[in-house]
């Protein structure tokens, strides 16, 4: 099983997430529901081939003694991915999230407008918190490319893991 094809595929279905589990087969997050994107269970083998794969050496090395690792993919014909290894039970398993490159607006998101005078403070600290996959990131790129847009400066912008 390839890595590259299996991303290509949840792409090309506008997928969010890729979940790849021992005795299951792949699983893919389409508008909310988690549904197989092809046959075959995995097999614990399988996933840490593919976990090795994406990883350095040292990384590598690293998931053997913590089991767990973040990390980022990019491929040009698909995009950019971060990407979750972890041990449970005893067994690998992968979560890979598709980063979009398209940035929304507030509007567009149908985010309260007081978010872009927000982005536009002088100063401050400004905390984006919430669940996986409640739009954290897709928040903060809207607010962040707004700020870019109508003045210059700098932003720090503090993330784990970085996308």
């Amino acid at each position: 099983m390839e890595l590259r094809k299996l991303l290509e595929k949840i792409v090309q279905q506008q997928a969010s997430d890729l979940y790849l589990t021992v005795d299951s087969p792949p699983m893919c997050r389409i508008y909310g529901v988690v549904q197989p994107i092809m046959d075959g269970l995995l097999t614990n083998e399988e996933i840490e081939s593919l976990a090795q794969s994406i990883m350095r050496e040292r990384q590598w090395s690293d998931f053997q003694t913590t089991m767990e690792m973040n990390l980022a993919l990019h491929y040009p014909e698909s995009g950019r991915f971060r990407v979750n290894v972890f041990r449970q039970r005893g067994n690998a398993g992968i979560i890979i999230r598709h980063i979009k490159m398209d940035i929304l607006t507030v509007e567009q998101l149908r985010l309260p407008p007081v978010l872009n005078d927000i982005a536009m403070s002088k100063r401050g600290l400004v905390l984006v918190v919430g669940a996986t996959g409640s739009g954290k990131s897709t928040s903060l790129a809207a607010m962040i490319d707004y700020r870019n847009s109508n003045s210059q400066g700098h932003i720090i912008s503090v993330e784990d893991p970085i996308e």
